[in-house]
């Protein structure tokens, strides 16, 4: 069994030997494979760095970062044949096959994969059927920041500690807060941005680069693909070289030609340059860094380790300011583009039996729930609950001899289901006829290892029931969610407040339900009762398109009071 960082710009293999991780190279000694494939006429795939060296010569048969299209509907269309983003990744993962194969000497079927911390359970599914097309049984899913603390962590860490694990990659960041506490890694808070890393680096560097040099000699370098292709890759070679340089040269060489001269480029690039590119980039994890860890409920004196992760976070910039931020300094640790592999494959030695004494607890990023009467999202499991996890509620009809019900699947923070993600529906039917209030219909949410989700619906009476495994969940980008997360926060009392009437309004049709029938009877037994009980009927329906839910909830409580007076009068009169 093998752990494989499956990367948006750059993968990595690792495997337990019985005593500790190993990164596997491939023939040529290399730790990391670039995650970019090239189609040539004849369907052959290539993939790694001769793919890479392609990309800008060959951009309509070269795929970058398909990884960021897993779970979603696009196809790529290459030599007049269409792709699945399924497809495309199963030729980087046969590469990594391919490469552990040949390093162990021995067949490889089992693995232990990593995704982000916020990958949907659809994204997961699409990933694993990805991995079974390339030959490989996915035994584990793991969010990438978790193997990181668990690659750092083994046989380091003492008591209880709180982790912040900040991994910022070649094309996506994640911030995860971890506690640990005897030999269980617990992740507590996690956010991120999946489309923000190393990659955006680059091209904010290469467009300084050509808007400076047209603006001197007057030529658009921007639209000539051999000339970019070789810019990237100069300017990839200099932001390495800052993290020790002060200053580095890019140079491009015959840019461009006429009959007289031969121009070439020609920049120096400053460190100083470089951290002003780039500073926007790091406030953005900066800020997403602080609200994880509010949302965690701690404060950064309660952080303890500082773990950095991803090939970015060599930047000296970047690592004083993610210490700046927490106040402590980043551990010494292992290579940052290599733990992430190096986490999946202790967890493979954990589940094949090889390491005792840990384990670790992922969470769901977001609540997840049904629709109810008059639209209120009611949540089942809460965002950064632990999984594997499940969850249930009893629900009931709003109709009588109600024979089926409609389960709409929800995810996000809102109260009003309209504002939250819809993931998708099914119905429960063969209920048991009944007068609305009496069924039981219990909903339970199951979310397993891999944090794929299942849903299921049973009439507790008549015992018919559905399942369902959501197939069609929208895929969301960590900005998506910090948008719902922070919506949430800003709306929060009002939210609370339409939640709160919502659920008054169904509880107020169901004493409506027992009055109504009785009105000739009360009006009969007591007509100042039977007008006290209509008065009181009209003011909680004005109040329900304009009050507040503390006065509705007082005025139900006051109808229940005098029907309660008429059921005295009628018993004594009995």
């Amino acid at each position: 069994m093998i752990g494989i960082d499956f990367g948006t710009s750059k993968c990595a293999i690792a495997y337990f030997d019985g005593e500790k991780a190993k990164i596997i190279t491939d023939k040529k000694g290399r730790k990391t494979i670039p995650s970019v494939v090239a189609i040539l006429p004849d369907g052959t795939p290539i993939v790694g760095e001769s793919a890479k060296s392609r990309l800008f010569i060959d951009t309509n048969n070269v795929i970058k970062s398909v990884k960021r299209y897993l779970g979603t509907d696009h196809r790529f269309f290459i030599n007049n044949k269409e792709y699945s983003p399924e497809e495309i990744s199963s030729m980087i993962l046969s590469k990594l096959k391919e490469i552990a194969e040949y390093y162990l000497g021995d067949v490889v079927r089992d693995i232990v994969i990593t995704v982000p911390a916020y990958f949907s359970d659809l994204q997961r599914s699409a990933l694993k059927n990805a991995c079974r097309l390339a030959g490989m049984n996915v035994v584990r899913i793991i969010n990438e920041p978790t193997a990181a603390a668990i690659a750092y962590g083994i046989n380091k860490l003492e008591g209880e500690k709180n982790i912040v694990v900040y991994d910022l990659g070649g094309g996506t960041f994640d911030v995860s807060i971890l506690n640990y506490s005897n030999g269980i890694f617990e992740v507590i808070a996690t956010s991120g941005n999946n489309s923000l890393g190393g990659d955006d680096f680059d091209r904010a560097l290469v467009e300084l680069i050509v808007e400076e040099y047209k603006e001197k000699e007057g030529i658009d370098l921007s639209s000539d693909r051999l000339v970019l292709q070789k810019l990237y890759e100069e300017v990839e070679k200099a932001k390495i070289l800052l993290s020790d340089e002060e200053a580095v040269d890019v140079v491009v060489p015959f840019v461009s030609a006429t009959e007289n001269t031969i121009k070439h480029l020609s920049f120096t690039l400053t460190r100083e340059q470089l951290n002003k590119v780039i500073a926007p980039f790091v406030d953005q994890t900066i800020e997403l860094l602080n609200k994880t860890i509010k949302e965690a409920g701690l404060s950064r004196e309660d952080i303890n380790h500082l773990l950095l992760v991803g090939g970015s976070t060599r930047i000296p910039y970047i690592r004083r300011r993610v210490e700046a931020a927490l106040g402590i300094g980043a551990e010494p640790m292992i290579d940052p583009e290599e733990v992430v592999a190096l986490g999946a494959a202790i967890q493979a030695g954990i589940i094949a039996g090889e390491i005792k004494g840990i384990a670790l607890v992922d969470v769901t990023p977001l609540s997840l729930g049904v629709e109810i009467e008059n639209g209120i999202f009611i949540p089942i499991i809460p965002r950064n609950t632990p999984i594997p996890t499940s969850a249930s509620k009893i629900f009931t009809t709003v109709v009588d001899n109600q024979e089926s019900v409609e389960i709409h699947i929800l995810q996000g923070e809102r109260s009003l289901a309209k504002d939250n993600i819809s993931l998708g529906k099914f119905e429960l039917t063969g209920i048991r006829k009944a007068k609305k209030g009496e069924p039981r219909i219990e909903v339970t949410f199951e979310i397993d290892i891999d944090g794929i989700l299942r849903v299921s619906a049973v009439d507790l009476s008549t015992g018919a029931s559905q399942k369902v495994e959501i197939k069609d969940r929208m895929i969301l980008s960590e900005e998506e969610i910090n948008r719902m997360i922070e919506e949430s926060r800003k709306n929060k009392a009002r939210d609370e407040e339409i939640r709160r009437i919502g659920i008054l309004r169904s509880r107020y049709n169901m004493i409506l339900s027992t009055i109504e029938p009785k009105l000739p009877k009360i009006k009969e037994v007591d007509i100042d009762l039977y007008n006290e009980i209509v008065e009181l009927k009209e003011k909680i329906e004005k109040l329900f398109s304009e009050g507040a839910a503390s006065e509705i909830e007082a005025k139900i409580k006051d109808l229940k009071f005098l029907y309660e007076q008429f059921l005295d009068k009628v018993v004594t009169a009995f």
